[in-house]
């Protein structure tokens, strides 16, 4: 984050500060979660088992994981892994993990995430299912880079409540149903 902070600053013709550049990197804990995102998370814990894979540093994700109730069952960073998403590394990080502390095959996962590019190409092209939560909705921009290929999420939700209400909706309908 400090050297994307270094390269904005170039851009817009301004002479990055090095102090400026370690503040804005590390910044990222201050960042705030999405509204609906502690109290789903919450919800999901619950029922399953939960994993972050960020492209975050341990002492960056500190701050987050903790705006976020702290809901992880494993936290697995960029930094413990040697290299970022969309990297497939990450993510078969992610399946020998999953598959060494709780015995879960690469089937019984769902990979929610929001970016296609980061997330939803490497997860489809190792297998996993998916749910995309598509926060922006039809409306152009957005943060992360645009998919070099197509990909189809298997779930799509406009938020995490929005994913939350549809699991509690297959919930009630599961318990009706016995």
């Amino acid at each position: 984050m400090a050297a994307t902070h270094r390269t904005l600053a170039q851009t817009w013709g301004r002479e990055p500060e090095d102090a400026e550049n370690i503040r804005f990197g590390q910044s990222v804990g201050d960042w705030p979660a999405f509204a609906d995102a502690a109290e789903s998370l919450a919800y999901l814990q619950r029922h399953h088992r939960l994993i972050t894979l960020t492209n975050c540093d341990h002492a960056s994700y500190r701050s987050s994981a903790a705006r976020l109730g702290d809901p992880w069952d494993a936290v697995l960073t960029a930094e413990e892994i040697g290299s970022y998403k969309p990297s497939l590394a990450n993510f078969e990080f992610l399946l020998a993990r999953v598959a060494a502390d709780f015995g879960h095959a690469p089937g019984s996962i769902l990979h929610i995430a929001q970016s296609l590019f980061h997330d939803h190409i490497p997860a489809k092209t190792l297998g996993l299912t998916t749910a995309w939560i598509d926060r922006r909705t039809g409306r152009a921009g957005g943060a992360t880079a645009r998919p070099h290929k197509a990909v189809v999420p298997d779930f799509r939700f406009k938020s995490m409540a929005e994913l939350v209400a549809q699991h509690r909706a297959e919930r009630a309908a599961a318990s009706d149903a016995r």
